[in-house]
């Protein structure tokens, strides 16, 4: 789980996965999914270095039992993806284990989606969650004016998880280096930039969205008060 951002879109003092919502940060949150789930045997949580005892806290008082380790993140979340790889790569012996890659601020992914990730991934090779756009894209050079348009039919949007073996990440972080890759948006286009392709899609959900402006953690507010 990638908890390793700072949140400079969200204008608050704190990172958005360490802001309360309904009396829990938006982290615990995100834990207790995947701590949910009947398949899921360990977390791990990348994050910064000055946030590492205020993961373990609330791991610990959030009763994730599945906790296993707080892994020190990078300068950048390409860096703190590969600092989480190699810590899985030195801890985990069965490199055929299943890795879901998550980002801690979408806190409202279901146990259908993580279930669809799983079952992708061990029957084609890896999975990333995606739902299909409402909306066609428009191209523009300045974002000022376009001249052409991309059809909504071919449009993916990606969510997380993103979903591979434990082996096929370590072979994605050794091609990488070879390659002298430093930087990707995230692993799904780390995967295209690679050729590990293709890439399987498992149904994801606009409810599983990402918290990164201060509307997000309204709307977020507003959605765990109807669950009470």
């Amino acid at each position: 789980m990638l908890a390793g951002g700072k949140s400079s879109r969200m204008n608050t003092s704190r990172p958005k996965q360490y802001l309360e919502v309904n009396g829990e940060t938006v982290l615990k949150h995100t834990m207790r999914a995947f701590q949910q789930h009947p398949l899921i045997q360990d977390i791990y949580v990348v994050c910064a270095r000055e946030w590492e005892e205020t993961v373990l806290d609330e791991a610990q008082s959030g009763q994730i039992t599945k906790f296993r380790h707080a892994i020190i993140g990078g300068n950048t979340s390409y860096q703190s993806l590969m600092n989480g790889i190699a810590y899985l790569l030195q801890e985990v012996k069965d490199t055929d284990s299943i890795v879901l890659v998550h980002d801690a601020v979408r806190p409202l992914v279901s146990q259908d989606i993580i279930s669809r990730n799983i079952a992708v991934c061990l029957t084609h090779g890896n999975a990333i969650t995606a739902v299909r756009s409402q909306e066609a894209f428009l191209v523009s050079e300045d974002g000022s004016s376009s001249n052409s348009y991309i059809p909504r039919e071919n449009m993916l949007r990606a969510q997380t998880p993103h979903t591979f073996p434990l082996k096929t990440l370590k072979e994605m972080m050794e091609a990488a280096e070879e390659k002298g890759i430093t930087h990707s948006q995230s692993l799904f286009t780390l995967a295209n930039e690679l050729g590990f392709t293709p890439l399987h899609i498992a149904q994801g959900d606009i409810m599983n969205f990402k918290l990164t402006y201060p509307n997000d953690i309204l709307i977020y507010q507003a959605l765990k008060m109807l669950e009470e």
